[in-house]
This record gives structure tokens, C-alpha cells and sequence, in this order.
């Protein structure tokens, strides 16, 4: 049966799927769900920006238990964007929050428009949008490559190429991902892990300095978790922004490079700073939505003002939801879940041993090749890092690894025991009964930029309007002698140093590597530790550097290449036992090989890895040592003996010196602050 409300034609609608689609008969469906609201109403508007021409109010009849549904005829979806009002009461001391002034965005849209364009306030709530157009895969399959054999990198969407000396067309872009594809191919990366791209509102209210306005940068304040940030593609249709986000995920897997997306479910962008903006959740069902305490406030787990209720029944249908949509419909990897230990927390806040919504994930068959990675911490102290509860899919960012890398190679002795477990792949925290693989870092879009770190000793974060106090406080950094830019050859040439030294050390441990973006060519961010709300040269990567400091940027690859040419140095194995060469498949040595005491403090060691073709599947059998030295005057290690036939010759190293054939022999002479990789294979003599 049909009806007419305001002017459109209508029927009762589908529960089915959520959110705007079409239906075979020329209708669109609209569906949404709400527990506590009285009456629903349905906001169309022509196109984007245009006058709502209908108010159509969802009779009570058309309710399927807490959903409204209804479907509309004779409108051409692309001619229009909606919203919903909701009728309720107003008690917040309750949790009810209902205003039918409020104008709410669908947490199903697929596309929102109001913000295609960077920092352009059109004065307008953000509206749902309808796509209409299918994406032609190609019949490719998707990428083979298993956890271990992953090299992520980090990236801002935005900040990766609005440089003017980045050389591509649409900077700032998916397309200009797309463009910098042979770049990180060259370098050898083959897994990107892009900072949030779902919709999100860059002109939310981070205050000024000086007067100038600060934005949503990192877009970590979610307002739609189903549509991809409209800002981020040269289009500004609905369908022409989705198109450019498939495409870039298309051209990635084409040459081998997968995609994880940073999802960030444990808070919405309805902070509670006086109360934030209200797009959606809070006006929709805010006690179905939120953590609140018994007077209706909003609990803040997370630091930005609200929690999401993760383990309700239906918000861990939402998030379920959302992943399989990206998975399915844009193709992409895997997810990094932004303080992911907001996913343990109960609808009243308490931890829990085993999340409802965590084992929703794990077990979707939609997801079951879905890479995912937990962030296991959340602002209110709660680390779950070797604790994660979830099933052996999941891996984990071990900050760990990245303090004890930062303390030891600016000649902090104590950390000397730590690395060696950290080289190992953390058995301290991923043991045999604890089968998460954890993600190796040094760097990341939270924290100094490797070469801040060997630049600066304290943070500068004056410009983000916080006097300097936000940001992490405790950064383990050395500025190798000036506080900041230096035109001291001795000292630029010392930090290029560390730079390479954390970064070979990051790809010769066990463990799946994660690097920032731009920390091959040394980007800086003049010492800003949390460039969250810095639209700017300051969070931009600085694309001059690319031959400014082409010796890091040659070094990266070169270790790069080295991890991807040698299967044991992907091993998932932890432990020290022989294998099929007689020698322990990974072992340390101080400056007499094979004694070190790995309890006492040290800043000058080796490590050996013992490859074979026989048990790594590898081209040839070949040892692979790394001599480290964090002391500040030259150290000699003495070289393990490898089988005859066996020479060690130099792959790469951190050293400004040039070392000459005859300088390695039974042992190596190490400069101040550098580090060595040699590689011993038969030689061509020894194996006629």
C-alpha cells in the first residue's frame, strides 16, 4: 500500500539493510534504529545544500521493534542528501538528550556532504548522501602476503603529499597516494596504514594561536564511520569520491601494496567539551550509544569526552557492520583500532575478559582474512599489551619496543637487556601461550618524527594553543647536542646516524615492522609532538628532503630490501635453538663472539642470524651480523666463525667511514653512534 507524506510518494520500508539504498522498484529506502525515541522524522533536501522540500514523518505503523524504515518513490538520488529529526524527551540527568531542532546525520550514510573541501564552512549541517554507481574491479586477486612478510607504513592522506615539492598533480589526495605508488614500491613498502579516512568534521573547534584557527587534522573525532572523508579526493560528488578511494585501492594492490585503515571506535566526534557539536549518536540514541554514569553524564575513557558503548548488543552490530562494509565494498586489508582496549570495556565500563564485540570480529566470515591490529591501551590507563582479549588474529603495537630502541641508542646502558628480548620479538610479552604477533615501532603519527627525536630534547607544541602541555611527555629522545636545526656538519651527520641505527634495528627484530612516513628522508616536524590540530609545513612531509638526505633515505631501502630478501628475518620463531646449520638460528655475542651477558647493562653488542635454504626456504644458506655500538668512542667486536667456504663482506652500514675489505676479517672496528651489517655466503671459489 502506498501513501503520500508532504508530497512524496511512500511505503512502509525494509529493516533491512540499514542505512540508504535502493530498492529494484526506482524507491529508496531509508532505515534507522532508535530505543528511546518517540517519533522519527525524515529530512529530504534538494541536493546537497539545497531547502529540505519534504518533513516526512515515519508513522508508528512502519516500526519494526526500535527500527524506522520507510521507502520514498519518484526522487532521483543524486538530486538529494537527508537527515532525520528525532521527537523524545529531554532529561539528560537520564541520558535522554532528544531535540527535534537537531538536524542528525544517518551513522549509515555511505557519503555525507558539508565538508568536500578543506576548511570551507558552508554554515550547513553535514547531510547523508545516496551512491548510484558500481566500481569496476578488476579480477586480480587480492595480495598474498602473510603478517610477517608485512612492512607498514603510516601515513596522513593529506600531510603524505600537499608539500609543494611532493610532484604530484592532487596533492593531498587519494589520487596523490596513488601518484607516490612507485615511490613506495622503490622503497620497498608493501602494507600502508592510513590515519582515519572515514568522514570526519575538519572544522570542529580546536581554539587558534596568534589568531590563526586550528583544525581537525588527524581526524581521529569521527562523525561518519561509513563514508570516506570527502576532503581527501578531488571530486566532490558522492560517487566521484568513492570511485577515487576504490581506485587507490585497486592501483595499491596492483603493485603489491596492501591497505589497513586506523578505525577509531572507542569515541565519536560528540566530545564533551561543552558538549561538542551534536551530529548524530547523542540525538539519535544517546544511552544506546555512549557510556554514561548514574547521572547521565558522559563516562570519558578516552580522553576526548565520550565513550563508545562497544558491547552493546547493537553498537557491536554497528561497528561489525561498518568493518564488513570497508572490507567488502572498498576492498581494503585490515584495520588498526585506535585505543583499542576501549574495545574490553562493558556497557558500564568494566573490563572485560571476553568482549562481545572482539569476538564478533574475529570470528566474521566477511572479516576472516582481515588483518587486524589492536592499539591495547586507553586513556584511562588501562594497557593491554601481551593481554589483548582476543583471539590469535590480532596483533598488538608494542610501544615497548619503541621506548627501549629510543633509551638505547641514545647510550642509555640499562636498556641493553631489554633489547635483546626486543630483537627477539618480545618473548617477555608474546610467548608460546600468548600467540598475538606484536608490531614493531619506533615512530609513529603520535610522537616525534624520527629525526625529531634526535633533535630535540623537549617537545614544541607552543603552536597547538596548549601552552606547551599537551602531547606526550615523556619522549626518550637526545638532541645530539643543539636543541633543534643545526648547521653543524658534526652534528647533522650524527643524526642521520641514529636515525639509521633505530631504523635497521626496527627491521632486524622479529616481529612485523611499522614505520612513519617520512622518517626515510628525515621529515621534521620543528619539533611538534602531537601535530593533531596543524594543517601546515609543520605536519606536512617536506618533500625536499628526499635528496637533502638521500644517504637515510638510500640506507632504509637497503634494509628494507634486506628483510624481504631473508626469510629468518621474518621468522616467527622467538627462541635461540639450533637449526639445520649447527648454529642457533638467531645469537648474541659482545665483543668476544658468543659472550654476553644478556642480564647486564651493555651498549656494545652483535647478533647473528643463521639462514638455510632448508629451513627458511632461502636461495642460499648465509649468516647475517649486525654489530651495534651506542658508546661514544670507537669498539671492536670480534666476528663469529662461520663454516669454511663462508666470508663476511659488508651489506650496509650507519658508519661515515668507508670500510675497506681488509678491515673486516675476524673482527670489526665500530665507530662512535653506528651500526654494521655484514653478510657471510660461500664463496664463488669455495663452492666449484
Amino acid at each position: 500500500m502506498n501513501y503520500i507524506f508532504d508530497g512524496v510518494k511512500c511505503a512502509p520500508g525494509h529493516a533491512l539493510p540499514f542505512g540508504a539504498s535502493l530498492t529494484g522498484d526506482g524507491g529508496i529506502n531509508f532505515s534507522i534504529n532508535s530505543k528511546d525515541a518517540e517519533a522519527c522524522i525524515l529530512e529530504l533536501y534538494k541536493k546537497d545544500s539545497g531547502p529540505v522540500f519534504a518533513n516526512i514523518r515515519i508513522p508508528q505503523e512502519f516500526k519494526k521493534g526500535n527500527n524506522y524504515s520507510i521507502i520514498v518513490y519518484g526522487l532521483d538520488p543524486k538530486m538529494i542528501s537527508y537527515n532525520y529529526r528525532f521527537e523524545g524527551r529531554y532529561e539528560p540527568s537520564e541520558g535522554l538528550r532528544f531535540n527535534p531542532d537537531w538536524s542528525l546525520l544517518d551513522p549509515y550514510a555511505k557519503s555525507v556532504t558539508g565538508r568536500e573541501e578543506w576548511h570551507k564552512d558552508v554554515s550547513l549541517p553535514m547531510r547523508g548522501k545516496i551512491l548510484t554507481e558500481e566500481f569496476r574491479w578488476d579480477d586480480n586477486p587480492l595480495i598474498d602476503l602473510s603478517y610477517n612478510d608485512l612492512i607498514i607504513y603510516e601515513m596522513h592522506v593529506r600531510g603524505f603529499t600537499n608539500d609543494p615539492a611532493s610532484k604530484v598533480k592532487c596533492k593531498g589526495t587519494y589520487n596523490g597516494i596513488v601518484e607516490k605508488i612507485s615511490y613506495l614500491k622503490d622503497l620497498g613498502i608493501n602494507c600502508i596504514e592510513l590515519l582515519p579516512v572515514f568522514e570526519f568534521d575538519d572544522l570542529e573547534d580546536n581554539g587558534s594561536y596568534n589568531g590563526e584557527p586550528l583544525y581537525n587534522y588527524w581526524g581521529y573525532n569521527t562523525v561518519s564511520f561509513f563514508a570516506p572523508k570527502a576532503a581527501y579526493a578531488k571530486s566532490n560528488t558522492p560517487d566521484g569520491i568513492a570511485h577515487e578511494f576504490k581506485n587507490m585501492v585497486q592501483e595499491l594492490h596492483r603493485n603489491g601494496i596492501k591497505i589497513i585503515l586506523d578505525v577509531v571506535f572507542n569515541h565519536t566526534a560528540e566530545y564533551n567539551g561543552k558538549l561538542g557539536l551534536t551530529y548524530n549518536f547523542r540525538g539519535i540514541d544517546n544511552r544506546s550509544y555512549y557510556i554514561l554514569d548514574e547521572n547521565g553524564e558522559y563516562a570519558d575513557y578516552t580522553a576526548c569526552g565520550n565513550t563508545f558503548k562497544c558491547n552493546d548488543p547493537m553498537v557491536a552490530g554497528f561497528i561489525v557492520d561498518c568493518l564488513r562494509y570497508w572490507k567488502d565494498e572498498y576492498h581494503v586489508d585490515g584495520f588498526r583500532f585506535d585505543e583499542g582496549a576501549i574495545l574490553s570495556r562493558s556497557a558500564t565500563g568494566e573490563v572485560m575478559s571476553n568482549p562481545l564485540v572482539l569476538d564478533m570480529i574475529s570470528k566474521d566470515p566477511i572479516l576472516a582474512d582481515a588483518i587486524l591490529i589492536a592499539e591495547a591501551i586507553d586513556a584511562s590507563g588501562l594497557y593491554q599489551v601481551g593481554c589483548y582479549p582476543a583471539d590469535s588474529r590480532w596483533g598488538e603495537w608494542n610501544d615497548k619496543f619503541s621506548h627501549c630502541i629510543r633509551k638505547f641508542i641514545k647510550s642509555d646502558e640499562s636498556a641493553g637487556p631489554e633489547l635483546i628480548k626486543r630483537i627477539k620479538g618480545s618473548p617477555d610479552i608474546y610467548n608460546e601461550t600468548y600467540t598475538h604477533f606484536g608490531v614493531n615501532y619506533v615512530t609513529c603519527h603520535d610522537g616525534f618524527t624520527m629525526n625529531d627525536l634526535v633533535s630535540y630534547n623537549d617537545r614544541h607544541n607552543i603552536e597547538n594553543g596548549w601552552n606547551n602541555e599537551d602531547g606526550i611527555h615523556e619522549n626518550y629522545s637526545w638532541n645530539c647536542g643543539v636543541e633543534g636545526e643545526s648547521d653543524d656538519k658534526e652534528i647533522e651527520s650524527l643524526r642521520s646516524k641514529q636515525v639509521k641505527n633505530a631504523f635497521a634495528l626496527l627491521m632486524l627484530s622479529r616481529g612485523v615492522p611499522m614505520m612513519l612516513a617520512g622518517d626515510e628522508i628525515r621529515n621534521g616536524q620543528k619539533g611538534n609532538n602531537n601535530v593533531f590540530s596543524q594543517d601546515s609545513e609543520i605536519s606536512w612531509i617536506n618533500w625536499k628532503n628526499e635528496k637533502a638526505h638521500k644517504d637515510v633515505h638510500d640506507f632504509f631501502k637497503e634494509v628494507i630490501k634486506l628483510r624481504q630478501d631473508h626469510p629468518v628475518l621474518r621468522s616467527t620463531y622467538k627462541g635461540t635453538d639450533k637449526n639445520s646449520s649447527d648454529y642457533p638460528e638467531l645469537s648474541f655475542h659482545g665483543t668476544t663472539p658468543w659472550e654476553l651477558d644478556e642480564n647486564a647493562p651493555f651498549l656494545t653488542f652483535g647478533f647473528m642470524y643463521a639462514e638455510t635454504k632448508a629451513d627458511h626456504n632461502a636461495d642460499e644458506d648465509c649468516f647475517i651480523y649486525c654489530g651495534v655500538n651506542a658508546f661514544w668512542e670507537d669498539q671492536t667486536l670480534g666476528l663469529p666463525i662461520v663454516p669454511e667456504g663462508f666470508e663476511w663482506s659488508l651489506y650496509v652500514t650507519s658508519a661515515n667511514r668507508k670500510y675497506k675489505k681488509t678491515d673486516i676479517n675476524d673482527s670489526i672496528t665500530l665507530e662512535p653512534r653506528s651500526l654494521t651489517i655484514l653478510i657471510a655466503k660461500k664463496t664463488r671459489r669455495s663452492s666449484k
